[in-house]
């Protein structure tokens, strides 16, 4: 099959690296590298033509052409125009498909030529607005979806671009979009306004045709994205093994929105792993820290979340055991790309776009592909090494938990018969209990609403660290049930008061 010849153009001086980004990120892609080859200028050899002559040859041989508008108008020939424009109207002349992306600049930024070139464009064609590079990508990637599909040249686009028939758009919290309108304009400076009709900002995403949303819509605001996607979960397990072998100390599976799913499965992590206290040597606060950088963590779930493939009937897992953190995705590398090329700086070229832009846009994602190179550096400060990266079935990520005995030893203030590693889940809950009270007085004081969680995530480890005992051992369900702190957890709470 001969693959679609797509012409990018761009004032050289000012959009070079966006091109350069967005052909990798096409050829990258499992599926637009099956239909399209990008064509950039640089990459021609040294030939004896004109340039302006080479460069309208190449737009008559394309098929695309696609434009990328800033602020400058860039070199003018003898009679005032650029190549730019030159070649957008040989496109036009050749009645080519033509996409214009313009970069949010206020026209009052812009070359006095280029809000010219604009205004003709948009009697012509319709264009789009991108603010970085992501949102380029996104939008491309969306454009070229709808052009295979209006061409025929596929019969059902990514899962994350397909329409969701049984959707509507009543199935769009609004109040999750609000929030991430709120986020989003905090941390990446999102046009929208928090009052924006909903409809308006998932048409901003490209999350809606028409009336119809999308799967990403209903994955990233949906009000029960599992009712349609029930394996977009993540399964949570601690182990206090080296193996998957009963008893599981703790498993949970997380639903929600992708946020949601994030947020849920980091916290739980952290709530089981070792927190150590320093002394005060340097200050009058005793610092501390965990085992594993909650940023690490964050970055490997966000990544399996974003990155995963929502079409398998696998879920996430989120596995932690004595020695190790494994999360794992049904997903897989881009093509050609190996573990290691992970490693290095590269682009973002997302499994799922239409998902990873509003998750770098609220701040959960990094566009220039630093995620992994931020991951590596916090486990080096941290004395611990290098991520391990696994693609087989699936994609795994390994993170080793340090040894018992290299881990910080707690504040010598602290009584030695109290437990060395207390997460700070647990030590709210010592804080919190007085004389003696009942689950649901626990749980109401610590505004945990998941009874199981409760139970698993704080209730019992602070029981099997003899900091907290029942009231009636022997009757562990009883109805009457209630706990108190053991003399070791009396100690712990004097200590942590003060």
């Amino acid at each position: 099959m001969n693959k679609i010849k797509l012409f990018i153009s761009s004032v050289q001086s000012e959009f070079e690296a966006e091109r350069k980004a967005l052909a990798n990120f096409l050829r990258a892609d499992a599926l637009l590298s099956k239909f399209f080859e990008p064509f950039l200028f640089e990459e021609l050899p040294a030939i004896d033509k004109s340039v302006q002559q080479v460069y309208l040859n190449e737009v008559e041989s394309s098929n695309i052409y696609l434009g990328i508008i800033g602020k400058k108008y860039g070199y003018r020939d003898p009679e005032g125009v650029s190549p730019t424009e030159r070649e957008y109207d040989e496109a036009s002349r050749l009645h080519k498909t033509r996409f214009i992306f313009l970069s949010t600049d206020d026209s009052s930024e812009r070359e006095k030529e280029v809000n010219q070139f604009i205004k003709k464009i948009e009697k012509e064609v319709v264009r789009k607005s991108f603010a970085e590079l992501s949102s380029l990508q996104q939008g491309v990637y969306h454009c070229l979806i709808r052009y295979l599909e209006e061409n025929r040249h596929i019969q059902s686009g990514p899962f994350d671009a397909h329409i969701q028939t049984s959707a509507t758009i009543k199935d769009i919290d609004p109040d999750k979009v609000e929030s991430f309108i709120r986020l989003a304009k905090s941390r990446r400076g999102f046009p929208l306004d928090e009052k924006s009709p909903v409809h308006k900002v998932l048409h901003h995403l490209n999350l809606v045709e028409g009336d119809k949303i999308t799967n990403a819509a209903i994955l990233l605001f949906g009000k029960k994205p599992q009712r349609f996607f029930p394996t977009a979960t993540v399964k949570c397990a601690v182990f206090h093994g080296l193996t998957k072998t009963k008893p599981i100390p703790s498993y949970k599976i997380f639903d929600g929105d992708v946020f949601e799913l994030v947020d849920s499965a980091t916290e739980f992590v952290m709530s089981h792993l070792n927190f150590s206290v320093g002394t005060r040597s340097t200050s009058a606060i005793a610092p501390g820290r965990y085992e594993i950088p909650v940023e690490v963590v964050t970055e490997g779930i966000v990544n399996a979340v974003a990155h995963r493939n929502f079409a398998s009937n696998a879920s996430v897992e989120v596995i932690l055991y004595k020695d190790r953190l494994e999360i794992s995705n049904p997903g897989s590398l881009p093509l050609g790309w190996t573990t290691e090329h992970l490693k290095q700086l590269h682009n973002s070229i997302p499994h799922n776009p239409l998902v990873a832009h509003p998750m770098y846009l609220a701040g959960y994602i990094e566009q220039v592909g630093t995620g992994i190179e931020d991951m590596i550096s916090r486990l080096k400060a941290h004395g611990l090494p290098e991520p391990e990266f696994i693609q087989n079935q699936e994609f795994k990520v390994i993170i080793t938990r340090p040894a018992f005995q290299d881990t910080p030893h707690v504040t010598p203030h602290v009584t030695p018969h109290v437990t060395p590693h207390v997460t700070d889940s647990i030590k709210d809950l010592i804080l919190i209990l007085s004389n003696e009270m009942s689950r649901e007085e626990l749980q109401e004081k610590l505004n945990l609403k998941d009874r199981e969680y409760f139970r698993k995530a704080y209730l019992n480890v602070a029981i099997e660290n003899g900091l907290v005992e029942r009231t009636i051992p022997d009757k562990p369900k009883s109805i009457h049930q209630k706990y108190r702190l053991t003399e070791k957890g009396k100690k712990a709470k004097e200590q942590w008061k003060k």
